[in-house]
């Protein structure tokens, strides 16, 4: 049986499953795993008990639950949300200014989080009640909202970077390092595109009132930047320590969380219920992205014993005759199809095993690959009908926000996102400057 056969009836076989409703993980592990029995006879029964001590042996992992408790501990505690405040006055008296601030607040929340459902939470719940009170349009806002909190994927500690550096077999602090110019480039493009509009139609983003403006003082305005900035405090001062070499990544990552604790604490919001709500979401959060790195190993093992990859190169390179930059884009788009049903995770795990061996094979850099890739998974955080963020706005968002609202409001950031991809695949230096920068080369 060849590959070609075996490889079809595995990802026709995976996506039956996963069409009912099972866990991803399940869903994955059980294919590699029942895959590699079926092939191999009882020994190779043991594929998922050598991935689990792959796992236990790769250290950074250990930081996906410290930088998971950090930013759920500052959000949980509504210390991130001081943040806002912070914005809503700083920025308030430029038109669409609320809305800037908005997309600075999501910037610090995927600082503290590096996932996307802290910054939609606070997002959803704290900054558009306060934006449709001033009268900003809502379809604009909603698209604010879900856009920006999709940074969190890729501005570090991007948890999604971590994933894929245990796949794909490459240092975390590069992929993060690599994902801080990307992600605020991204924030300066949703940026520009708010001022400029605002300032072509101003009754869709009002700025505050001058009689409003003149209520505040000085006073509350550096009282409220002194505790806005608390957050980032906590941020800058676990990568400080990181970057000038004082703490191991691992013990950057401990730190960020006993700090982000202390902040809840000096702030008098540090209660039981804060406490363990954090502390379920972790362990969720941190279980659920090991049982899929478990599976992802499994089933990569799987494709490597098939050599399912070279017969992948083959097809594409030898018979169909494709350049490398067309294989390339093929690669981006089929995420973005993939994406319209499955989450990032899923993606990742499924082709992964495929794609990563064959961007080597082509001469592309696995980290500058790391990073188109997980733009694409923003985009596909905001695209139907799977997307997460359209799933999670449409629960949180208010009754006058309708479903066609949130679909309309994320047509400019889908065009902005690919924008962003077309930059960086011209500009790869973009992604690589920094990395290269930090190792000297």
């Amino acid at each position: 049986m060849s590959p070609e056969f075996i490889t079809l009836f595995m990802f026709a076989t995976m996506m039956v499953l996963l069409l009912t409703g099972q866990r991803v993980f399940g869903v994955i592990g059980f294919v590699g795993a029942a895959a590699a029995l079926w092939l191999w006879g009882q020994g190779a029964s043991e594929l998922p008990f050598n991935a689990s001590f792959q796992v236990l042996n790769w250290y950074p992992l250990i930081t996906v639950p410290f930088f998971v408790f950090m930013g759920y501990m500052l959000s949980e505690s509504g210390v991130a949300s001081d943040l806002y405040r912070m914005f809503h006055v700083w920025f308030g008296p430029v038109r669409g200014g609320l809305a800037l601030g908005t997309i600075g607040l999501m910037v610090v929340i995927s600082c503290m989080n590096g996932l996307s459902v802290a910054g939609m939470a606070i997002g959803a719940t704290v900054a558009l009640p306060e934006l449709l009170r001033r009268g900003y349009d809502k379809t604009m806002v909603t698209g604010v909202i879900q856009a920006g909190s999709s940074l969190g994927i890729l501005i570090p500690p991007s948890v999604v970077l971590v994933l894929y550096a245990m796949i794909a077999r490459q240092p975390v602090l590069q992929l993060w390092l690599a994902g801080v110019i990307p992600g605020l480039m991204m924030a300066a493009i949703f940026a520009t595109y708010i001022f400029v509009r605002c300032r072509l139609q101003p009754e869709i983003g009002p700025a505050l009132p001058e009689a409003e403006r003149a209520q505040i003082t000085w006073a509350e305005k550096i009282s409220l930047l002194r505790e806005g900035l608390l957050p980032v405090g906590v941020f800058g001062t676990m990568m400080g320590l990181f970057l000038t070499g004082v703490t191991s990544l691992v013990e950057s990552a401990a730190v960020g969380a006993l700090l982000a604790t202390i902040a809840a604490f000096v702030t008098g919001r540090l209660t039981w219920k804060v406490m363990e709500d954090t502390t379920r979401n972790t362990l969720a959060i941190s279980c659920m992205f090991l049982w899929i790195i478990l599976a992802a190993l499994c089933f990569s093992a799987v494709y490597d014993g098939l050599g399912a990859v070279r017969a992948l190169e083959t097809l594409l390179l030898n018979i169909w005759d494709l350049g490398p930059w067309s294989i390339l884009i093929l690669m981006l788009l089929s995420f973005i199809v993939m994406g319209m049903f499955l989450d990032d995770t899923a993606m990742l795990v499924i082709v992964a095993p495929l794609y990563i061996p064959l961007v080597r094979e082509l001469g592309f850099d696995a980290i500058w690959f790391g990073i188109l890739y997980t733009i694409t998974c923003q985009i596909a955080y905001i695209t139907p009908p799977f997307g997460y963020n359209l799933f999670l706005m449409r629960a949180m968002a208010p009754p006058e926000i309708g479903l066609m609202d949130i679909y309309r409001s994320i047509i400019p950031f889908v065009l902005m996102m690919i924008l962003s991809i077309i930059i960086l695949m011209i500009f790869p230096e973009i992604v690589l400057w920094l990395p290269n920068l930090y190792t000297g080369r």
